[in-house]
């Protein structure tokens, strides 16, 4: 039985990104987060594009820090409550979120 991308979970962090992201200080971590929820609104967008847009948006973002960080920190935003979510968050190309209606 083979398995399309579409049936794989977005990859883990490489050992390298996961020593950069372990560097990220707190305040770094909080303006990642209010950037991707400055990228979600009302309407259901799909993860990979408010990852791609907070990562091309964020200034001063740390060189590195891969895609699936950022959308980790979605799964994270949506678990607090902060967001909803339909789909698979651990796909982000097949999952979509909005604020709390």
């Amino acid at each position: 039985m083979s398995f399309s991308s579409k049936d794989q979970d977005d990859p883990p962090l490489t050992p390298e990104q996961e020593e950069l992201v372990n560097k990220l200080k707190a305040s770094e971590v909080e303006r990642i987060d209010e950037a991707l929820l400055s990228n979600i609104s009302g309407y259901w967008k799909k993860v990979a594009s408010v990852v791609g847009a907070t990562m091309m948006d964020l200034e001063n973002r740390v060189e590195g820090i891969p895609d699936v960080y950022y959308a980790s920190r979605i799964i994270y935003l949506a678990e607090k409550g902060l967001i909803e979510s339909q789909g698979n968050l651990k796909r982000m190309r097949f999952s979509e979120v909005r604020l709390v209606q």
